[in-house]
């Protein structure tokens, strides 16, 4: 069995659904990509029954032509699926610079298989067998933070670098720099806390969701192509390194 019913007990936990979390979450539409029938199906009723709209599609392909011609506010992605894994379907969806939220669910239980995910830009990974409390938790934190990004500026600037989150751009003297939806997203916090130093287990808990793993390179590797793209042709550097603690984007004169 690859989700835990008793101890999730769905029905009791939908019991305790507010109004407000009903009304609001009725909004949200959900794509579910997985090719297990009974997972599918229970995937299905249970959000369903929280007041989401959920559509279902057992396959790679199905998944990604409805991900690119419908609009969702989250897909749930298995990994190993018929005609089109997890892994390239996710990368072709960022290729067309589409930002939806992407959580994984996959029974691949390894670090670097978790790893692979974030650095694809998937904005949360959960192993399975999972428990349904904590899918449902992990879902709303991640529409609750996308809700909370959008009600900020919609413009951040420093030096000559701009973030235009409206329209999910962002440019460098006047030219266009094309990033995936996690280095967006990574840019946007250091934008978003200018000067302040940003430890790797903020980063970690603020862009993928997760708790710092020391093995892990995830952060580093992904500070590293962030930095090529808006720093390494320019000649006042932003994005540094503080050794021993973490990063800080800062303009100095």
């Amino acid at each position: 069995m690859l989700y835990k019913t008793q101890q999730s007990g769905r029905k009791g936990m939908h019991g305790r659904l507010s109004p407000g979390n009903q009304q609001r979450e009725k909004a949200m539409k959900l794509l579910i990509v997985e090719d297990e029938p009974k997972t599918g199906d229970y995937l299905k009723q249970g959000l369903s029954e929280a007041g989401f709209v959920v559509d279902l599609v057992r396959n790679g392909p199905d998944g990604l032509h409805l991900s690119l011609i419908e609009t969702y506010d989250l897909l749930i992605l298995d990994i190993m699926l018929p005609g089109l894994d997890g892994w390239n379907l996710l990368r072709t969806l960022r290729n067309a610079q589409r930002d939806t939220l992407v959580l994984f669910l996959s029974a691949r239980d390894q670090v670097a298989d978790r790893v692979r995910g974030l650095e694809l830009g998937a904005d949360d990974y959960l192993i399975k067998p999972f428990d349904f409390a904590e899918l449902l938790a992990r879902i709303r934190n991640l529409l609750r933070r996308r809700d909370g990004q959008r009600h900020e500026a919609d413009l951040l600037t420093m030096a000559d670098l701009s973030l235009d989150r409206k329209r999910r751009q962002v440019s460098r003297a006047g030219k266009r720099i094309p990033l995936t939806g996690k280095e967006f997203t990574l840019l946007e916090l250091f934008m978003l806390h200018p000067g302040e130093v940003l430890s790797r287990a903020q980063i970690a808990s603020q862009v993928w969701d997760m708790n710092f793993d020391s093995d892990t390179n995830v952060i580093d590797v992904a500070i590293r192509r962030l930095r090529a793209k808006i720093d390494d042709e320019f000649a006042a550097k932003l994005l540094k390194t503080i050794r021993g603690i973490g990063y800080v984007m800062e303009y100095s004169e």
